[in-house]
């Protein structure tokens, strides 16, 4: 007789979550993260310095504006120091506290924690919302759900309008969107992370930070025994069961913590890497020991030591002092100093010396030798200057042209630059000089460049 076949899913169906709406410390802490950061995301581009948005990265102009601060595509290794920082700092919070910044700060739990608020308006509580996603086509339940998405989109829009704001300066993007003249490039960013924005926060949700986040695969690997993570206390509250039938243990497992959970987990069941450490399912037991007259603390912010050695919290944080986390420490420290120095002794003045390579050399009058060069000379300042050009390694060598030249603000010149020298000074052949670029406003501000001069042999 044939064994009956047995069918194995790869995939399991996705389960519609309905989260709970929460209140207390963590609960306040996350809205306050929300508002510091959209307040940021949303107001940033509109804010203007020396007569220019202050923050643009001006993909066009190859200009990428930090406030006081101009970058250039040659200056590219302070935008690569900047993401060694963002991650270094990703790193030492993981270490310390887990995946706070998933819980708190992350964009996807930002917008997801938004576009709940917008849902509970318009569908309300977890058992309405329930209860509506079963009701049939009606009335109620078209003008409710019509209602969020037409919210959700709107709020979407308005955050991949900014997003480009951050590229294209905002104000003339303002005045394109209001008579709809966006360029092909400006439209497809728009709508792209308006999309984005649409489906991650409104309909992936937790699928979000469990499949497609990489950094839910690889947090666990900065974890150890004494980081701060979200936990449940088995001593004090196994064995679970009702109240009212007294079954020894804290927990009256009222499922609360998993109705309040985002990604839809029973933290009771120990640290699981779908957790993004939001603390929602701490304010919902705390609420409930409230309630039930027990000490709060069931479900908390603790680590693996702290629960099994029962630490008090001077002694969590003498811990939390230890070489994983000096390490890290230090390291950034060490970024933060390097960047900051490079930063400080940066010149705001470039210059790329390029040779005229059909002429490498020639005869002129008076059995002058003459070579031709472009200088590529780059303003990185907001200030105008005027430059003085001069060359040295040659007792006679000399600039033929006009040796001056001026440069408005975070402006880029291509300079045509002539050189002579007395015929017999020098060896036949390859010479090394210098050209010299000096502001006249200020002597201190300059940049040298090594070139070669060829003598016809």
């Amino acid at each position: 007789m044939n064994a009956p076949e047995q069918v194995i899913k790869m995939y399991a169906a996705r389960e519609e979550i309905y989260p709970r709406e929460t209140s207390g410390r963590y609960a306040s802490l996350r809205w306050v993260f929300v508002w510091l950061t959209q307040l940021a995301f949303y107001c940033t581009p509109w804010l203007t310095w020396n007569g220019r948005q202050a923050l643009l990265f001006d993909l066009a102009a190859r200009k990428f504006y930090i406030f006081g601060l101009v970058l250039w595509p040659q200056d590219f290794i302070y935008l690569a120091a900047l993401l060694i920082i963002c991650a270094y700092l990703l790193f030492l919070a993981t270490a310390i506290a887990g995946r706070v910044w998933c819980g708190f700060a992350c964009p996807q739990t930002v917008y997801t924690e938004i576009f709940l608020w917008i849902e509970r308006k318009f569908e309300g509580t977890r058992s309405a919302r329930m209860r509506l996603a079963k009701e049939g086509a009606t009335f109620n339940k078209a003008w409710r759900k019509g209602g969020k998405h037409l919210a959700w989109g709107a709020v979407a829009l308005w955050t991949g309008y900014t997003f480009v704001g951050y590229f294209t300066p905002i104000k003339s993007l303002a005045q394109e969107a209001l008579t709809l003249t966006f360029g092909p490039w400006e439209w497809f960013w728009v709508l792209f992370y308006s999309l984005a924005t649409y489906g991650n926060a409104g309909w992936l949700r937790e699928q979000v930070c469990k499949y497609m986040c990489p950094y839910a695969r690889f947090q666990s690997s900065m974890f150890d025994r004494d980081t701060l993570i979200i936990t449940y206390d088995a001593k004090r509250g196994e064995p679970r069961g009702p109240l009212s039938k007294n079954a020894g243990g804290a927990c009256i497992d009222c499922s609360m913590c998993v109705q309040v959970c985002p990604v839809g987990i029973d933290i009771r069941k120990g640290l699981q890497y779908e957790c993004i450490g939001c603390a929602a399912c701490v304010d919902a037991c705390n609420s409930v020991m409230d309630k039930v007259g027990q000490p709060r603390g069931l479900v908390l912010y603790s680590t693996d030591h702290a629960l099994a050695e029962r630490y008090t919290p001077q002694q969590i944080r003498q811990h939390a002092l230890r070489p994983r986390v000096l390490v890290y420490g230090t390291i950034l420290l060490c970024i933060i100093g390097t960047v900051g120095t490079a930063l400080w002794l940066r010149t705001p003045l470039k210059m790329d010396v390029i040779r005229d390579r059909g002429a490498m050399g020639r005869e002129v009058e008076n059995g002058m030798i003459e070579n031709v060069y472009r200088l590529q000379i780059m303003n990185t300042s907001e200030q105008a200057h005027r430059y003085r050009i001069s060359v040295s390694g040659l007792p006679s060598v000399e600039v033929v042209t006009d040796s001056e030249v001026a440069l408005a603000g975070t402006e880029t010149r291509a300079v045509p630059v002539r050189l002579r020298a007395a015929h017999g000074d020098g060896a036949k052949g390859s010479n090394r000089i210098a050209i010299e670029l000096t502001a006249l406003d200020d002597p201190a501000l300059r940049v040298r460049e090594n070139a070669v001069f060829i003598v016809p042999r």
